[in-house]
């Protein structure tokens, strides 16, 4: 069992039909085909971005393999398999295995509050479930409500040799810090706040995951080559654009943003599902105006 993953992996879009009634596969499919040749090294299927908690286990499953199908065989592939309860977590992780995505990340279980004893219970239970795969923890308090912490992470990583990495997008620069600095060489770290790309591969990340980079891969492609090359002052001025655009799309709080800066580059992503609202039309504006002026579009 081996897992190598680096780079930018874009936190892809679901697209929907009006009223977001149903999943677009075939537009689904087309997005990733148009990152694959912008160039991300990667996709991470049915996460927060993706709408993935709005979506049904089976609507999972299939867009999983309709993607597969579309880039696999260019790009990494990583399914997002968390669930509210550990059954569907372990069901859609197998499925993750056989549908044949480089790994699955597991978010951490949401809704109630969990003590490190029940999350333990949650991610042994997976990794014993589904064996030879690669298992990342997905760590997003904001969201899912349950802290990772580093002790409990290194507790994982230890115990269960399938749990190989991490997306940390708990916003908290010290833990990924913490993170990076103790875990084992072998273990895969990708930050998943855009906010701090730079940073993240300064101090040793693996690459990122970034809704953004569904609209503007090349501002993040630019600063993964550039740390590459010790080029630290052009990544550091492309960061600060992306800490603009972070805050014009309202970062992380409403996919309809993304939807609409893909559509102002030319491509039509579909529609969000409710709860997700779509823009006003003032919204739609605004932002179109604003990355005007920053010569984004």
């Amino acid at each position: 069992m081996d897992l190598k993953l680096e780079g930018i992996i874009s936190a892809i879009l679901t697209p929907f039909t009006k009223n977001g009634v149903k999943v677009d596969y075939e537009k689904a499919c087309a997005l990733a085909i148009r990152l694959a040749d912008q160039g991300v090294h990667g996709i991470f299927v049915c996460g927060t971005t993706g709408e993935g908690f709005l979506m049904t286990v089976e609507e999972r499953m299939r867009l999983l393999e309709e993607l597969i199908g579309a880039v696999g065989k260019r790009i990494n592939v990583i399914a997002q398999t968390g669930h509210f309860d550990t059954g569907t977590s372990i069901k859609l992780t197998r499925h993750a295995q056989k549908a044949g995505a480089v790994a699955a990340a597991v978010i951490a279980p949401g809704f109630y509050t969990y003590d490190n004893t029940a999350l333990k219970l949650h991610y042994k239970m997976i990794a014993n479930a589904i064996k030879g795969f690669p298992i990342m923890l997905y760590n997003l308090p904001s969201c899912a409500k349950n802290l990772l912490t580093p002790a409990l992470i290194f507790e994982l990583s230890t115990k269960y040799n399938n749990i190989m990495g991490i997306k940390d997008s708990s916003r908290d620069m010290a833990l990924l810090s913490r993170v990076l600095g103790d875990a084992p060489d072998e273990y895969i770290i990708i930050n998943g706040v855009d906010e701090y790309t730079y940073q993240a591969y300064l101090t040793g990340a693996h690459g990122s995951v970034s809704s953004t980079a569904n609209v503007f891969p090349e501002l993040f492609l630019n600063i993964y080559t550039n740390v590459k090359k010790s080029n630290f002052e052009e990544a550091w001025e492309t960061q600060k654009i992306i800490n603009h655009v972070c805050e014009l799309f309202n970062y992380g709080k409403m996919v309809a943003f993304y939807k609409e800066g893909l559509r102002l580059r030319g491509f039509d992503p579909g529609y969000v599902r409710p709860p997700q609202r779509e823009l006003i039309p003032a919204e739609r504006q605004r932002l179109a105006k604003r990355l005007e002026h920053m010569d984004l579009i």
